[in-house]
């Protein structure tokens, strides 16, 4: 797939699935068996607030090529025309950039770089 034509939220779209499985598998591997249990773990690495430190701690380290800054801009930057109401504005649109980043690895078929950005944004959880 040509990962450099979607757009922003495309991206961002299967970027948040790809990071869903990883960090289902994540809390699945830490022996949680109740599903009650899994869902609330899951939810500390995959809401936006989450999402948004994970990029945040990328960005403020330098750890982003020019080119995988660019993408996170483009999902950042898209145009969202909703948004969850617990959610500040400013963490929402960083976690769909950081979204778009990890669909565009994936489709690029990086994935080596897709499971070391995921595993150092498990890390700050």
């Amino acid at each position: 797939m040509e990962a450099h034509l979607y757009n922003g939220l495309s991206l961002a779209y299967i970027g948040d699935a790809v990071y869903e499985v990883y960090v289902r598998k994540y809390a699945l591997a830490l022996g949680i068996t109740k599903v009650n249990e899994l869902h609330k773990k899951v939810i500390c690495y995959t809401s936006a607030m989450a999402q948004a430190k994970a990029i945040h701690f990328f960005l403020m380290n330098g750890l982003l090529s020019e080119d995988e800054l660019a993408i996170f801009k483009r999902g950042r930057n898209s145009h969202v025309h909703t948004k969850r109401k617990n959610v500040d504005l400013t963490d929402y649109l960083d976690s769909t950039g950081f979204e778009a980043l990890l669909g565009y690895l994936y489709l690029k078929n990086e994935i080596n770089r897709l499971e070391e950005l995921i595993h150092l944004s498990l890390k700050l959880n």
